[in-house]
């Protein structure tokens, strides 16, 4: 016979863990309103949604972490919510905004950045238990998706006209969707005790920073995420530098 503590175990095993789950759906939600908003042509409010998107997604990770409640569902439906905020959500936005003015084209630089975000986590998700933690193989789809937010986001608020400029556009939108499938490697922000003790001066750092992005929020995250991109090939090489010189050693 079933005691009856296995009993209870099973029926539990059967739920699921709200409290990360409600991060995920409202990471979900944020990406599926800045669909619906771009389609009624209200572009800024469809990019801030997906900043807030990117928020609420590294969130909900850490909420499970803290109160260890990982979950394998929890895990796959991450990356359903990632694949709609940060794969579909960029592609149409950015088609509607911009790249629909150039016809086949935009139509395939949109789908480019899409399939870049579902290949992207195709791979992140079966390499998970052999990556190195600390770097990120690819442009983080979280991350593209905020080059062409902030992108839209600074255009839209400030009026500089830049969905004037389909061709630039197009150009940042492939390269989101191609640096997100390469072998660059990024730095992944993983090894960071956010329990631990630090510095008097790091907590100033912060709020300087805190400070600086809230006073221009559009400008600041679309060129930290921009500078983020850059940082891949960048550090890639300099790991080869150093590989090289060490088969020289």
């Amino acid at each position: 016979m079933t005691e009856p503590d296995q009993k209870s175990s099973k029926k539990r095993n059967r739920g699921i863990y709200l409290l990360p789950n409600l991060f995920t759906t409202g990471a979900l939600f944020s990406g599926f309103y800045a669909i619906a908003s771009a389609i009624s042509g209200r572009y800024e409010i469809a990019a801030i949604l997906i900043f807030v998107s990117l928020i609420l997604d590294g969130l909900d990770g850490r909420v499970a972490r803290m109160t260890n409640t990982q979950s394998e569902f929890g895990a796959e439906y991450d990356s359903m919510a990632d694949m709609v905020s940060f794969g579909v959500a960029p592609a149409i936005v950015m088609y509607l905004w911009s790249l629909s003015s150039l016809g086949q084209a935009g139509l395939i630089g949109a789908f480019v950045h899409l399939a870049g975000g579902a290949l992207r986590l195709a791979r992140f998700n079966t390499q998970l238990a052999t990556q190195d933690k600390r770097y990120f193989q690819g442009l983080p789809s979280p991350a593209a998706a905020a080059i062409l937010a902030g992108l839209v986001w600074v255009s839209e608020k400030y009026e500089y006209g830049v969905d004037g400029w389909p061709w630039l556009v197009l150009i940042m939108t492939v390269a989101t969707g191609l640096l997100m499938v390469s072998n660059f490697r990024y730095y992944s922000f993983k090894d960071i005790n956010l329990r631990g003790k630090v510095p008097f001066v790091v907590v100033i750092g912060v709020m300087l920073g805190f400070a600086v992005t809230l006073s221009n929020p559009a400008t600041v995250l679309f060129f930290f995420f921009f500078g983020y991109a850059l940082s891949g090939p960048i550090m890639t090489m300099l790991l080869l530098r150093r590989k090289r010189q060490g088969r020289m050693n």
